[in-house]
């Protein structure tokens, strides 16, 4: 993991999590001033320069952040635990959407639904093998595919973000059910993760 990486990380839990940590504060859209994010990042003894900083979020794989057409402000496009107002626009979504998880929770998901958890939205994706990709981090995947289209008829809202994620509040037990996961899909999967998990240094 390089450099540019580490601080991307960083930088992702400071504006979605825990701004207080580089002494930065959000406003109720969850912009935080570059100046400042700068200046309190390099209190960390981290380096970083306005340079390093417009190079993360032009490069990250997950298009996780957004400056403002002047880049004064930044803010992370989505995944908050902390109570800020993205400005999301309610959007129609497709007919089926996907959620990856891990099979040790999948009991307490059949019991209450999809929740947010820590976050403020359930993140959806628009496809399975992302979903996948996602569910691995926890452990052995699952995959639920989400009745997306039928619960926005039934008057449940979901937006869109900025890097293509889509979020609702909650998905109930009725409105989703498990995708049967080939043995090859699941075991590239966990070959991805290992590969992955050996280029983190200690």
């Amino acid at each position: 993991m390089g450099k540019l990486d580490r601080l991307s990380i960083y930088i992702s839990m400071i504006l979605r999590h825990r701004p207080q940590e580089a002494h930065i504060t959000l406003d109720e859209h969850g912009w935080a001033d570059v100046e400042e994010l700068l200046a309190g990042v390099s209190g960390t003894g981290r380096e970083i320069d306005r340079a390093m900083l417009e190079e993360i979020v032009a490069t990250d794989k997950k298009q996780r952040y957004s400056f403002n057409q002047d880049k004064t402000l930044i803010r992370a496009n989505q995944g908050h635990s902390i109570p800020v107002d993205v400005e999301l626009k309610e959007q129609e979504p497709p007919e089926f959407l996907y959620h990856g998880t891990a099979a040790a929770f999948l009991d307490a998901i059949r019991a209450e639904g999809i929740k947010p958890m820590s976050r403020l939205y359930v993140h959806l994706s628009k496809d399975g093998k992302t979903a996948l990709t996602v569910g691995r981090r926890h452990g052995e995947p699952v995959v639920l595919k989400v009745h997306s289209g039928e619960m926005y008829r039934a008057g449940c809202p979901f937006y869109l973000s900025e890097n293509g994620v889509w979020l609702t509040k909650k998905v109930a037990p009725e409105y989703f059910e498990e995708m049967e996961l080939q043995k090859q899909e699941i075991g590239t999967a966990q070959r991805a993760q290992a590969s992955a998990s050996q280029k983190i240094p200690e």
